[in-house]
C-alpha cells in the first residue's frame, strides 16, 4: 500500500491542534480527520478517533504495522512542514535578524568607556 497524497488543512489559534489532514492510499482510498498535534516532545500524528465514554477515545482507523505507522507519520509531517513550515521559519529568521540589529545598535550607542568607574 502506498501513500499517494497528503492534504493538510492548517489550524489557527487551536492550541495544540496544528492541522487536520486527509491521507490518500493507492489513489483509491482516503482517510479524513488525521491530526497533527503539538506534544511535549514535538509534533506527532494522531489517527481519526471517536469517544467511547468517560473521555476515552479509540482510533477508528490506524496502521496495524509499526513500520507503516512510522512511514505515515513521516509523510504527514513532511507535508505539514512544506505547507506551513516555510512561513514559520522565515518569521523566526526575521525576528532573529531584527534582534541582532537592535543588539548592535545598543552596543554602538552605549559602551562602558563612557562611564566612570563609580558608575559601573
Amino acid at each position: 500500500m502506498e501513500i499517494t497524497r497528503v492534504e493538510i488543512r492548517p489550524m489557527k489559534d487551536e492550541g495544540n491542534l496544528k492541522a487536520f489532514c486527509s491521507v490518500v492510499f493507492d489513489d483509491v482510498f482516503i482517510v479524513h480527520s488525521v491530526k497533527v498535534i503539538e506534544g511535549r516532545d514535538g509534533l506527532f500524528v494522531a489517527m481519526p478517533s471517536r469517544e467511547v465514554g468517560d473521555g476515552e477515545y479509540r482510533d477508528t482507523a490506524h496502521p496495524i504495522d509499526n513500520d507503516f505507522r512510522l512511514l505515515l507519520e513521516d509523510k504527514v509531517l513532511k507535508r505539514y512542514h512544506e505547507v506551513v513550515g516555510g512561513s514559520e521559519e522565515e518569521e523566526e529568521e526575521e525576528e532573529e535578524e531584527e534582534f541582532d540589529e537592535l543588539g548592535t545598535e545598543e552596543e554602538d550607542a552605549f559602551t562602558t568607556e563612557d562611564m566612570s568607574f563609580d558608575e559601573l
